[in-house]
């Protein structure tokens, strides 16, 4: 049977340190969260799940032509844990693993989520994960076999717990992509402008 990877992209959050929702703020011509969507429909994920919450119909109408599929969370003001949990109960069940991704990444491209997808097929590790310049980053890959530890969180704790938990079996890929490792919070409009992809 051929590989099947499904990603899940959490864009449930209030952005409180931002004051005011990191995906749905302008990007180019587009927004941060189509733009993130739009990067991993190019990649050679088989299908994308956007977990959706804090004002969840606009971000519903900026997506709802692209061909993924739409989580809604209602317990998200609860934390991370519980976008990852929504996002999970949509995963396809031929995925053999779930690359879990933040909705206000925008700048990580395709090519090096193929890379990151590529590698983690490649060695028998049950996590992978992107690093730039020895920074560890965004999306990582789960196995499957993580899905109850996965369930299992709780609060504003994402999955690093769980990476951390099990540093024997996670893989670290090398990328040239300095977006794995933006943070959205702290980026004013101007180096938003600035990494932009054209």
């Amino acid at each position: 049977m051929p590989s099947f990877l499904a990603a899940m992209i959490l864009a449930a959050g209030e952005s409180k340190r931002m004051g005011k929702p990191k995906q749905l703020m302008p990007l180019g011509r587009t927004t941060i969260l189509e733009q993130t969507v739009d990067n991993f429909l190019d990649s050679k994920v088989n299908e994308v799940i956007v977990v959706l919450g804090h004002r969840a119909e606009e971000a519903k109408r900026l997506i709802a032509a692209r061909p993924v599929k739409l989580a809604i969370n209602p317990n998200y003001q609860q934390g991370m844990s519980t976008s990852v949990i929504a996002g999970l109960s949509m995963v396809d069940s031929r995925a053999e693993a779930v690359m879990i991704a933040l909705g206000d990444q925008p700048f990580i491209d395709s090519q090096t989520l193929n890379r990151l997808i590529d590698e983690f097929y490649s060695y028998n590790k049950g996590i992978a994960t992107p690093v730039y310049r020895g920074r560890r980053g965004h999306p990582v890959v789960f196995a499957m076999r993580y899905k109850g530890e996965l369930l299992r969180l709780k609060g504003d704790i994402g999955a690093r717990e769980i990476v951390d938990r099990h540093p024997d079996d996670v893989l670290e890929v090398a990328v040239n992509c300095e977006g794995i490792c933006i943070d959205i919070d702290t980026a004013d409009s101007s180096s938003l402008e600035r990494n932009k992809l054209k």
